[in-house]
């Protein structure tokens, strides 16, 4: 009875040791939606959820992402030249060295977002709240140019969000 004891003890050891050895983010990943590098020029995604997707060297001009889940997405990289994000939800999404000129803002969250080294030239941000989010202070001074309206989710005023004077 002592070695099926032994046995069952190893066993546990064994398994307790995989548990630790591979880290519990790999099984986390697996329905994690990856678009890096990938042309979605006029795709229509509006209403999708894309909480925590990637978007990493993606080809979005002129793609739909109205109403949009994308809390905690990245978008490093990507070109998003006219594209559509009213009402989306970027709250905690990075993005960083992102082409937005042109594009539809209005109503957007980008709270706790990080939007460094990314562009927002003729962007429509009437309403879009952008509290403790990160951004240039070059864009934030263009962007309080023409920074109107308030969040109809959060309540919150653009200028507001921006730190405008």
């Amino acid at each position: 009875m002592s070695k099926i004891l032994l046995r069952y003890l190893t066993l546990i050891s064994i398994l307790a040791g995989l548990c630790i050895i591979i880290p519990q983010t790999t099984f986390a990943q697996v329905n994690t939606i990856n678009y890096s590098n990938a042309n979605l020029e006029n795709r229509d995604f509006s209403y999708t959820d894309f909480v925590g997707g990637t978007f990493v060297a993606a080809e979005m001009r002129g793609t739909i992402f109205q109403g949009a889940n994308l809390t905690n997405a990245i978008f490093t990289k990507g070109v998003l030249l006219k594209a559509n994000l009213e009402g989306a939800n970027l709250t905690g999404a990075l993005v960083d060295r992102v082409t937005l000129d042109g594009a539809n803002l209005r109503n957007a969250i980008f709270t706790e977002a990080t939007l460094t080294r990314s562009r927002f030239y003729d962007a429509d941000i009437t309403g879009a709240d952008f509290t403790d989010a990160l951004i240039d202070r070059y864009q934030v001074s263009l962007l309080c140019k023409r920074a109107y309206g308030v969040n109809p989710v959060t309540g919150i005023s653009t200028r507001d969000s921006l730190g405008c004077r």
